[in-house]
């Protein structure tokens, strides 16, 4: 159900993020410098969009390039809008295998070099330049099979598009992805809202998510693979994967929008095996939560609203990733897990969740969601939350309709769900592997281990 908020009650549940005391910045006696101080910054955290040939709007990949945007720039890492890295930095899980984030020193080293007027020092101190792959390469590496959509041209000016197609994956035996990346082609970027791939094939290997494909006895369609904006490649986890059946098809569902000319587009999934014969120990399971009837989804013009999703996990799980999805007045979203009252073992539950009479736990949190960015969030391998069968996946999300969201394109308006920009969705993606009681004990066992 939607619910109709404060914006007070908004920030006791979701903290903001404050900026760091910049003043800290001043506390190294050293002059700070983009050739020894800021390049390496910018090259570990800036520099895999920001260069040419990408779709960022400047490189940053010299001091020419960097220095008429200093201002700029240290506006945007101050307010840690750039990078795009969204999680809540006061709650939840802090570890995640692709933090792309600015420490609080990285932000002072900035903010201390605009301020001293950007100077750019001795560039016999530049670290080497980093040799970067092409933007149409992989960031999963080189598939071991490609599989494209047809041609698909969107037109300068017209409604936003929606559709399937269906194409075959040519495979002729079983096989286990050890990696996937959906992505469109280089131009296509500007007109593509988003690329959803589900997998089409036999009923016997379903996955969470799956449902039964219309007029195809004994198949089922279960989702595989996604692009939006701001989403790399999926990785997963050692050990686990995601099967793929001889004979399997594969459903692109696009969404275009005209951008003022004709571009045309043709999405690609790429997909990387295991070896022949490999059978992986777990699979893993994309697990979608959302609100019991969208259309409960009500966001009244100038005011701030809350929707609840709810999942119960059949089984004892590890979640690998978190993915928000919302649109324009999306703000933040939450996953919560609300722990089973009665546990066999409660030693196996995080530390504040093994008292009280209902034991839950903020597993993760995105406290400034932007409908440009939406990145899928992967847990460190030893941070990634191991829960108990009956765990209830807790989805927390927040939506702003006030002309206080610069991202909202009409305050005045009432807002409900849709498939449109202008509409809304509330969905939490996560990435999840159920375990056997056995595997669930022996990691948990493992975490406590390590825990000093």
């Amino acid at each position: 159900m939607t619910r109709t908020v404060s914006l007070t009650a908004v920030l006791a549940c979701l903290s903001t993020v404050g900026v760091p005391a910049l003043a800290r910045a001043a506390e190294t006696g050293s002059a700070v410098t983009f050739s020894k101080d800021v390049a390496p910054i910018f090259q570990r955290n800036c520099q895999v969009c920001h260069r040419p040939g990408t779709v960022a709007p400047m490189s940053l990949v010299t001091y020419d390039d960097a220095r008429p945007w200093a201002r700029s720039i240290r506006e945007r890492v101050a307010k840690r809008e750039m990078p795009p890295w969204h999680i809540d930095k006061s709650q939840g899980i802090q570890r995640y295998k692709n933090d792309r984030s600015l420490s609080d020193a990285d932000i002072a080293t900035i903010v201390k070099w605009v301020d001293a007027g950007a100077p750019e020092g001795d560039r016999k101190e530049l670290p080497p330049p980093v040799e970067f792959r092409s933007d149409d390469e992989w960031t999963i590496g080189k598939p071991d099979l490609v599989i494209t959509s047809p041609r698909h041209v969107v037109a300068a000016t017209a409604a936003d598009w929606w559709g399937d197609y269906d194409v075959p994956t040519g495979l002729t035996e079983d096989r286990y992805v050890r990696a996937i990346e959906t992505k469109p082609s280089k131009d296509g970027r500007f007109v593509n809202h988003h690329a959803t791939v589900s997998v089409i094939q036999d009923a016997d290997s379903f996955v969470a998510g799956g449902r039964s494909a219309g007029g195809e006895a004994g198949k089922v369609i279960s989702n595989f693979s996604e692009y939006v904006v701001g989403k790399y490649g999926d990785i997963f986890s050692d050990g686990s994967g995601r099967l793929l059946k001889a004979g399997s098809v594969l459903r692109f569902g696009l969404h275009y929008h005209s951008v003022g000319k004709a571009v045309e587009d043709r999405v690609s999934v790429g997909i990387v095996f295991y070896p022949k014969g490999y059978v992986p120990k777990t699979i893993s399971r994309w697990i979608t939560i959302f609100p019991e009837d969208f259309n409960d989804i009500e966001i009244p013009p100038g005011q701030i609203t809350r929707a609840d999703g709810y999942y119960r996990l059949p089984k004892s799980a590890r979640i690998d990733a978190f993915q928000p999805h919302m649109h324009m007045r999306g703000k933040a979203q939450c996953l919560e897990a609300i722990y089973p009252n009665v546990v066999d073992n409660p030693d196996s539950l995080p530390v504040n969740a093994r008292s009280g009479a209902t034991r839950r736990e903020i597993l993760a949190c995105v406290d400034r969601f932007d409908f440009n960015w939406q990145a899928a969030y992967f847990f460190a391998d030893d941070a990634a939350p191991l829960l108990p069968a009956g765990t209830i996946l807790h989805q927390i999300a927040i939506f702003d309709n006030t002309a206080g969201n610069r991202h909202n394109p009409d305050p005045t308006v009432w807002v409900g769900y849709g498939q449109r920009s202008v509409d809304e969705m509330c969905n939490t993606h996560v990435t999840a592997v159920f375990l056997s009681d056995d595997d669930f004990k022996q990691q948990t066992a493992a975490r406590h281990v390590q825990r000093p």
